[in-house]
């Protein structure tokens, strides 16, 4: 089992949030204060989750990092979740852990992580609970074990599911969100393959766009994800997460990583040449997929990556406009047009 790197973590081992009024109660358990999300089946303390976890073992460490580390928990009915323990040792990084949580209590999507708990503890930290997602990352699928090949119409079914979830942040939720950090290692997937969007610890809220300091080492964002322009001005943007997902359907098409950390090269330096002339997509289809994949598909897809992909942010088409043009030209993702999930 895996619940990977979806919180940007060296990965050690193991292969419905409420509507957005949230009403949360305060739990004492030993002193120690936990808020559990008010109309959820279960609730859970800080001593409760230690159970759950074997008291935190190190064989259950799914991931680590610089401020947080995550545990598999074994619920009492046999389920699975995830606790992501947060640092709290600055006021820098408790606003961190407050913003992320202000999100995810008002979210509500099935294309994106769900938050079944959290936790503050002054003991262990800060604690962030979810839904356990078995399949691991894409990252990990895509780019990982070699003898893992997901078919083209899986593919397909995560841009699209990817792209739902990033309309919901930016059109349907309560408040407007930017995620800030779209890339293949916060892209979760379930047994059946099914997106699940994840860790918004860089997300902001608000519709308005956030001037950030140059000096801001959190404007650097993740190699090969990050808008350029976004670099060059520290504005954040809805146009950020587009670019962000044109690169993934690069990946995608591809099976190749958006930055190669031993030649430094990105994805979209490669693939600049079926951008501007998207009758060569062959030449870029993943090689692994022996072919079992449809031509006119991936020439509308490099196509939506380009535009995605533009150099000036204002050409880049809404996550409401990639679904459409998705829903007219893709037919590998019919099924789910047919059913279009509502949130």
């Amino acid at each position: 089992m895996a619940f990977l790197g979806c919180f940007g973590y060296k990965l050690i081992k193991r292969g419905g949030v409420p509507d957005a009024r949230v009403i949360v109660e305060d739990d004492k358990d030993d002193g120690l204060d936990c808020t559990t999300i008010t109309g959820q089946v279960t609730r859970y303390t800080s001593g409760e989750l230690k159970k759950f976890t074997t008291n935190f073992s190190t064989s259950k460490l799914i991931a680590c990092g610089g401020f947080s580390t995550v545990y598999l928990a074994e619920f009492a009915n046999s389920t699975l979740g995830a606790v992501k323990i947060m640092d709290s040792s600055s006021e820098h990084l408790n606003r961190i852990y407050k913003q992320e949580l202000d999100i995810l209590l008002q979210i509500q999507h099935d294309n994106i992580v769900r938050l079944l708990d959290h936790c503050d503890d002054a003991e262990l930290g800060n604690m962030l609970v979810f839904e356990y997602v078995p399949n691991g990352t894409l990252q990990d699928k895509l780019h990982g074990k070699r003898d893992t090949i997901i078919p083209w119409r899986n593919r397909m079914t995560v841009a699209f599911q990817l792209a739902q979830a990033i309309e919901y942040l930016h059109e349907k939720s309560p408040l407007q969100i930017v995620h800030s950090d779209i890339k293949a290692s916060n892209i979760l997937l379930d047994k059946q393959f099914n997106c699940k969007l994840c860790d918004f610890g860089s997300a902001k809220m608000g519709f308005s766009s956030s001037v950030l300091p140059p000096t801001n080492r959190m404007m650097l964002g993740s190699p090969g994800y990050t808008d350029p322009h976004y670099l060059r001005t520290g504005i954040a943007s809805k146009k950020n997460d587009i670019y962000s997902f044109g690169v993934v359907i690069l990946e995608l098409i591809s099976g190749v990583e958006a930055f190669s950390s031993d030649t430094g090269e990105r994805l979209i330096s490669k693939a600049a040449p079926v951008l501007k002339n998207v009758s060569t997509v062959a030449e870029m289809v993943d090689p692994r997929l022996n072919g079992d994949y449809e031509l006119e598909e991936a020439k509308a897809m490099a196509s939506l990556a380009a535009l995605c992909l533009s150099n000036c942010s204002s050409l880049r088409p809404s996550a409401s406009e990639i679904l459409e043009v998705m829903r007219s030209r893709m037919s590998s993702i019919s099924f789910l047009c047919s059913v279009d999930k509502k949130v």
